[in-house]
């Protein structure tokens, strides 16, 4: 029999509608069980890629005898971390708080009123390995609910009111200290064998390179643009990048790249794929290119929909064991390539012996000097790719959600312009147009979450700024108007719902569902904030607009951040991405034309441009009349009768307009 979760969309919920546990999505019906029947509730919260979950789930939501358990003396929540991010991050909040640790799957037990009095993480049906049993931990709380549920249900008031009190909005200064400092303890955790920050597992944490890489240029730091070139290279050479498919992997288990876990998420590859590109940008190694390049092909093979929106990601198992569907035999390769599986196995390190579990996974570790692409090696790939898609498929999360989509908008549109590819851009433009098709409300509110013809939940914060990220990036590649018009109207939509008067962002908008805190997240974790992107947005339409209401956002959020990154500025690499950009002499330029279409030279400049802040603005006869409205300061800027105008400034100084670009590369390189 079915439990509540059959009438759900979440790719999540969905796997645990046959769970003999009688689930129940987060709800008022759920809550007022709780209270009807004098219940605790039990809280799990997971999703559906995640490993560990499905292990939980199989050991013991499986299970009959603690299905018993819970549907005796428990109202049982589950809850995917990735439609209900708010949820997610107030009762980690909770685990952090009474653990100090925190993850997936995400277990705690709360009143009916939505306190919490327990939190944990992974446990296994009995106790083992020095880790508590579910069992146990269930039928000790259903004893004390009975006995002694008092002090129950005032360690949920304790922590409901610590959760409460620790809302604050500190002020900073904004200053390179913060950037330097930041930068140092990167620095004094690269791995110097390997590349990386720390001891395995390794995460790609893709803002930490982009904030190295933006750093090492301004401060002319060697040693930062080095360790960032290093902790690519490693990474595409490692197994953690699929050699065969492309794309990378969420982790890796090793300190060499080599073994990841191996599930694929939308937001790694958007995150990675825009550093890669940037990293090409900057240091013009083409090999980075490539594997931009790769990492795209990938989500726009495997993770896209019909209509042009983007998936969340894919499973790390299939057939119930983890990374199945990635490795290889020599004699697979064999069987599949014949003659010139010899070669293809040299290449990829793949051996009798094996690297995982007595098969392999695909690497380039050993290869120093990294080679020139291989033609035949990409075309014996693609047959390796081929033979592959015919095991059994991975699980595939095919929701959509709008702030993993603003990501992978703002990479596209930024190989669309680097690699000059018209197919990225237009993919960007029709993953634009699904969400205003799909995901926007009649009153142009956003939505977090669409699937199988269905949306759900108010877009939150990060579908906000994520989504304004996009939206300027495709202004950048593009020159269309449109698209920073959009971008304008979804920042001051940050402003009107997410604000809080005393500094920073709330995650969840003032009028929707409250929960028992309404956070503020600043951490930069896997992902950059809502806050560290909204500041890094309010810059560049501060530089874009010259308006005085981006300005004051913009410092008004510096600030914040600059006050709650305290002794750990490199938790806050985002935010001191975007606080670069006021710590360093910015660079705009306007470009004022007789066509309606950018001249060709002007994207050649903004491909070969090494300006780490430019920002660039295109006026028509055709546009003025908007962009004027946007930026006012425009206006005085009168089109010519024929070619272009260049208006350039420079930190706190403009000058004459130029006719010749080279005139422009001049003054910005000075």
């Amino acid at each position: 029999m079915a439990n509540q979760l059959q009438y759900e969309k979440s790719p999540y919920l969905l796997q645990h509608k046959e769970n003999p546990v009688e689930w129940y999505p987060w709800g008022e019906e759920a809550f007022a069980k709780a209270k009807r029947e004098d219940k605790p509730v039990f809280l799990s919260i997971g999703y559906s890629t995640c490993h560990w979950c499905h292990v939980m789930a199989h050991e013991s939501f499986e299970d009959t005898e603690v299905a018993e358990i819970l549907n005796r003396s428990f109202v049982a929540i589950k809850v995917d971390r990735e439609e209900r991010p708010d949820i997610d991050a107030v009762y980690m909040g909770v685990c952090q708080m009474m653990t100090g640790s925190g993850g997936w799957p995400l277990t705690l037990l709360m009143t009916p009123e939505q306190r919490p009095f327990f939190a944990g993480t992974y446990f296994p049906k009995r106790a083992k390995y020095g880790m508590a049993g579910l069992t146990d931990l269930l039928l000790q709380v259903e004893k004390l609910w009975k006995t002694e549920r008092h002090k129950l249900m005032e360690t949920g008031e304790q922590i409901t009111r610590l959760l409460q009190e620790g809302d604050e909005s500190p002020q900073g200064v904004p200053e390179k200290v913060h950037v330097r400092r930041g930068a140092e303890e990167l620095l004094h955790r690269f791995d110097p064998q390997w590349g990386g920050f720390g001891r395995a597992p390794k995460f790609p944490t893709p803002h930490n390179i982009l904030f190295l890489l933006r750093y090492g240029m301004e401060e002319e730091e060697e040693r930062a643009l080095q360790v960032a070139d290093k902790t690519l290279e490693s990474m595409a050479r490692g197994g953690i990048f699929d050699h065969i498919g492309g794309g990378f992997s969420r982790y890796s288990t090793d300190e060499k790249w080599l073994v990841p876990h191996f599930e694929k998420m939308l937001y790694d590859n958007a995150l990675l794929a825009y550093t890669y590109l940037e990293a090409y940008r900057l240091i013009g190694k083409d090999f980075y290119r490539r594997v931009a390049e790769k990492t795209i092909a990938y989500v726009l093979r495997e993770l896209t929909d019909e209509e042009g929106g983007f998936y969340c990601g894919q499973d790390a198992d299939s057939e119930g064991v983890e990374g199945k569907y990635y490795v290889f035999t020599p004699q697979e390769i064999q069987d599949v390539l014949q003659e010139d599986g010899e070669v293809f196995c040299r290449w990829f390190h793949i051996t009798e012996s094996g690297n995982f579990e007595g098969k392999n996974i695909p690497n380039r570790l050993q290869e120093k000097p990294l080679e020139k692409e291989n033609e035949k090696i990409e075309v014996l790939a693609e047959k390796v790719y081929d033979y592959r898609k015919k095991r059994t498929p991975l699980h595939k999360d095919d929701k959509i959600l709008t702030s993993w989509n603003g990501m992978m908008i703002g990479a596209l549109a930024k190989a669309a312009l680097l690699c000059e590819k018209a197919e990225y851009a237009t993919a960007a433009i029709k993953a634009v147009d699904f969400i205003e098709k799909r995901l926007t409300d009649e009153k142009g509110r956003l939505f977090l979450r669409y699937r199988d013809k269905d949306v759900a939940h108010m877009g939150q914060l990060d579908d906000y700024a994520f989504f304004a990220f996009g939206l300027l990036e495709l202004y950048h590649a593009t020159l269309e108007m449109r698209y920073l018009e959009k971008a304008v109207q979804t920042a001051e939509q940050i402003l009107a719902w997410f604000a809080d008067e005393k500094g920073g962002f709330y995650l969840y908008a003032k009028d929707a569902e409250q929960l028992i805190q309404r956070p503020k997240e600043t951490y930069d974790g896997a992902i950059p904030s809502g806050n560290s992107m909204a500041a890094y947005v309010f810059g560049k339409l501060t530089a874009l607009t010259g308006e005085e209401k981006w300005q004051k956002a913009r410092d008004t959020q510096l600030t914040f951040l600059a006050g709650v990154m305290g002794n750990s500025p490199s938790a806050h690499c985002f935010g001191l991405y975007a606080m670069c950009d006021v710590l360093y002499p910015s660079e705009e330029l306007v470009c004022v034309s007789a066509e309606s279409e950018p001249p060709e030279e002007m994207g050649t400049f903004l491909r070969e441009s090494g300006a780490t802040g430019l920002t660039v603005l295109y006026k028509t006869k055709e546009n003025s009349r908007k962009l004027g409205e946007i930026a006012p300061f425009t206006a005085e800027y009168s089109i010519p009768q024929q070619g272009v105008a260049y208006y350039v400034c420079k930190g706190n100084q403009c000058f004459a307009p130029q006719k010749d670009l080279e005139e422009v590369k001049r003054l910005l390189s000075e």
